[in-house]
This record gives C-alpha cells, structure tokens and sequence, in this order.
C-alpha cells in the first residue's frame, strides 16, 4: 500500500460499547487474530478500565490481562488499548514489556486536552507507543486547534486522531480540521479520523481525509470496525475501507480473512444488537448531541423523532454535548406539559357518551380476524365505539381517540374521510388547539408514570374514561404483542411506535399497567373483553 496509510480495526473497544465488553472468549481471539493476519496494522483491543477483569470481556485492568486472547502476535501487528483521561490509575499500568500491548490511545474531551496530554506522556514514559484522540474535535475552533496541535507536539506521540464524535461533520469541516492541525504538528506525528455514521457520511468522510492527508505528505491512521459495530450510529466499516485502500492505494488487505471475520464472529452481535445509522442518531448528528441523550428518551419516553428533535433541540449547546438526564427530563417535560383547559371538551363528551357502554377498538389483529364476533356484539350492545390510534375502514365510529402525533397523522393521511367526519379526541402532547371537530385533553391527566412504556393508548383512554366515570366498558383488538411486528396489528402498514423487540417485557409491563389501574380505579368500572387479550388475567 502506498507508504503512510495505516488501517486501525476498533471492533472489540467501540464494539464494547453495544455489548457492555461482553464479547465472549472466542470471539475476541478470533476477531484479533483474523485482523493480524489480515494484514490490518492497528488492532485496537478494548479499554483499560479501573476495575478487575472479567474473562471473555473486552475491560482489562491490566495490559496482561489481554495475554490469554493472543495466539501469537504479528510482527506487523501493534496491539492496542484505549484509557480514558480521567478513567485509570496510571500508577497501577506496569512498564511496557511486549508481551500484550503495545500501545495506548487516551482519549480526552476539548476542555481537558492538556491533562490527557499530561497523561499520555506518562504512558509514553512507561515504555508504550502513545496515540491521541481529541473528542469532538469539531468543537474546536481555530485557536483552539492551534492550542491542541501545539500541547501535542511537546510529546510527540504516534498520533493524533480526530473524532467526530457526535458524527456531525460535513466535509468543509473536515477540511477546515485538517488544514489547521497540518499547519501546526510536527512533520512525524501522523493525522488520524475516528468517524461516526450518524449522518450517513462515515465512509465518504473516511476517504475524504485519506485523500487530503496524503497529498499533505503526513502519515494517515484511519478507524473501522467489523460491520461499522460501534455506540449510536456506528463507525466506518473495516470490510469497506479495507476494499477501498485496497483498489486505490493498493493496500494488502486480506478481504477473505476479513469476511471469514465477519461469518464466524459478528453474526450473533448483529442478531442480538443494534447499532448504525437510525433516525434518533441523525437526530444527535443533527444538534451535536450525546448519544447518551438520544438512548434516554428512547429508553424512558418512547419519544418519536420531531418531539426528539424538539426536546433535543430545546438544549444549550453545553447541555447537548453531555447528558445530564435531570436537565434532558426537564425539557422533555416542558414539551409533554402543554396544559389546556379541558373542561369543557370533557364535559361535552360525558353528555354525548351519556349511559352508553363503551366500545374501545384497539389497532390488534383480532380487530381483522374476529370482525364478525365484534360486529356482532356492537349489533346487539349499541355501545358508542371510540378508535385508538388507528383507523380501520371496516368500522364505524363514534369518536377516535389519538395520543401519538405519528399514528394522527397517518391517520389523517391514510384514512381523510373517517379521520374527518369523526369527532377527535386529542391528547394536548400532540397539539393544544382543537380544529374542527377536536376535543383536547390534558396528556399529564391521562398518563401514570412509573413505568417504561407508561403512554400506551388503551391505558391512556381507560384513564379517560375513569375521568368521566364511565361504568362499562368493553375492549377489542387489546390483544398484547406477538414476537413479529406484522403479526400483532390488523393494518401492518400502522407505523411502528414501540423501539426494540422485547415484546414479552412489553406485554408484561402494560399488563402490569392494567391490572394497576383495575386496583386503583373506582368499583364503578366494569371492563370485558370482546376478543382475547394477553392483558385479561
């Protein structure tokens, strides 16, 4: 390969990240010895931690902890592991005897630069090849840049790597990187990328900055990883800039050994674990934002992408860069809290349901494959029938019932005449002023939290009820999640609002939700169900 241009695979340290360093024995020999004698020249090997190790984790405590996953190192091959500035006692890293690592990479954000200089030159000190990693280097402005590239050279490390941390770069923000830390470093210290896929631009950006630094005559390290596995969206992937380096720089990367890679080691992470470019991701690329803020609101609030982008997008600059989930739970809560004046909408229904029982027709798939024994019942029964978050044509209505802004909206797209010649009941976190024929009420009002998924719809409605002291009730399409998405709704076009597939826990959280509120709620409420339901119990 032209001189210069070094491949650096970060499979088992950023892979940690998805799989808590969980990687198993076999697979962190394998991916280290496919990576060696694939002819990838960095193989970086996970983190040292302050904490003993746990065999078949990717978390050393010490550089020899690692010895036992070697079979044999390559000559050609430098073994590395990564140290957080503030996240090891450096006291406790013996000196370098070649035996495991090679070299460490510190890693240390903007504010803090010349403390995780200071420590790498400790490191250095010690015997190990020292590389550097500039968290978000994108937050660094020009003289700040200058600052960095100077503080680095009084050590004169192996590298310095960028990194776009919050995978926000576009490539003039690359350029304008490059340019300056080219124009500072000394000539021997080679320029690095750590790219993440948030914006669809790892790979390109991966090119772009070979392409720039070689004709700048300066060393080239880049990073990748086995299927782009990596925190958030993802990294480069090993598999293509390998081909890449291989056709236009005639590198000697052995993409057999790397598929080989790939086929034994990465199919169960990519069955059991998910990572790569998502739309919550775009969402952090989009505002610079920790990934940590991103995972919180899909975790704790299930929270689609506009409200993402406007709970995201609410936060300081300073506050997006870190997670502080007080902070991120206040704006979460100042866009949910939109209050209004519900009482007369809610009087206005108690007077149109009057006596009648109440049909609540649920998105199930029994809504599609027991319509005879639903339609029998609404023959005989005359109850006034209320749709959730979902219209199906076969149905008449009295009223639907909406809490999520997404299912609304298809709702109105997909179904125009019965989304509009139907009364609308509206919960106030998608809108808080009716038009047409709308009833808002209070989101806050409907919701009890304590749980994950503590907005379901039917809860929500139930609790609707409760407020107008409603006393009976009958439910159809309740019917609790199957293990396929297509198989637990009657329309499968119905956009997808539950993030994840653990649908045993989510059963067993809205049935714990159900049972909940038969406790709480006043005796006045009797509640059947039309079709079966995983929540009658």
């Amino acid at each position: 390969m032209e001189k210069g241009i070094q491949l650096l695979d970060c499979t088992l340290r950023d892979g940690a990240y998805i799989v808590n360093g969980e990687f198993g024995i076999p697979a962190i020999r394998g991916i280290i010895r496919r990576m060696q004698d694939a002819n990838v020249e960095l193989v970086e090997c996970g983190w040292l931690k302050d904490f003993q190790h746990k065999v078949g984790t990717t978390f050393y405590h010490l550089p020899s902890d690692l010895e036992p996953y070697l079979s044999g190192k390559g000559s050609h091959t430098t073994y590395v592991a990564m140290i957080d500035w503030d996240r090891y006692d450096l006291e406790k890293l013996p000196y370098y005897d070649g035996k495991s690592v090679d070299a460490i990479r510190v890693v240390f954000p903007k504010d803090h630069f010349r403390e995780g200089i200071a420590l790498a030159d400790k490191i250095k000190e010690k015997g190990y090849q020292v590389y550097l990693q500039a968290a978000n280097t994108l937050g660094y402005n020009e003289e700040e840049l200058i600052a960095l590239a100077w503080e680095v050279n009084s050590i004169c490390p192996v590298a310095l790597s960028v990194v776009d941390t919050f995978g926000a770069m576009y490539g003039d923000d690359l350029e304008r990187i490059v340019t300056v830390l080219d124009g500072c470093l000394s000539p021997e210290i080679r320029l690095g990328f750590h790219s993440h896929n948030n914006q669809q631009l790892s790979f390109a950006l991966t090119m772009q900055f070979i392409e720039k630094v070689i004709k700048l005559e300066r060393g080239v390290i880049v990073d990748s990883s086995l299927c782009g596995m990596g925190r958030g969206a993802g990294n480069a992937t090993t598999e293509l800039v390998a081909n890449y380096l291989n056709r236009k720089y005639n590198g000697n990367y052995d993409m057999d050994i790397i598929m080989d890679a790939i086929d034994m080691y990465m199919g169960y992470f990519t069955e059991h674990y998910s990572w790569g470019y998502s739309i919550p991701y775009f969402i952090s690329g989009m505002y610079c934002a920790h990934v940590n803020n991103i995972a919180y609101l899909q975790k704790n609030h299930r929270t689609n992408a506009r409200a993402m982008r406007h709970v995201i997008g609410a936060l300081s600059d300073e506050d997006r860069k870190k997670y502080d989930y007080d902070v991120l739970e206040q704006k979460y809560l100042e866009y949910q809290n939109k209050t209004v004046d519900d009482e007369r909408a809610l009087k206005s229904l108690k007077e149109e349901i009057g006596d009648r029982e109440v049909l609540l027709l649920l998105p199930g798939r029994s809504l599609a494959e027991q319509e005879d024994v639903i339609k029998r019942y609404i023959e005989s029964s005359k109850p006034y029938i209320i749709g959730i978050n979902a219209v199906f044509s076969q149905y008449s209505y009295d009223a639907l019932f909406f809490s999520n802004t997404v299912r609304y909206d298809y709702a109105r797209e997909i179904y125009p005449t019965l989304f509009f010649t139907n009364q609308r009941i509206v919960a106030s976190n998608i809108k808080t002023e009716a038009v047409g024929n709308e009833l808002v009420v209070n989101f806050n009002h409907l919701v009890k939290r304590g749980w994950e998924h503590f907005d379901n719809s039917g809860m929500m409605c139930l609790r609707l009820l409760n407020k107008l002291h409603i006393c009976h009730v009958a439910m159809a399409g309740f019917d609790g999640f199957e293990d396929a998405y297509s198989e637990s709704y009657a329309d499968i076009s119905l956009p997808h609002i539950n993030p994840g597939k653990k649908w045993e826990d989510l059963n067993a959280e809205i049935r714990d939700m159900f049972q909940d509120f038969k406790k709480t709620t006043t005796d006045y409420m009797t509640i059947r169900f039309i079709t079966e339901s995983k929540y009658d119990v």
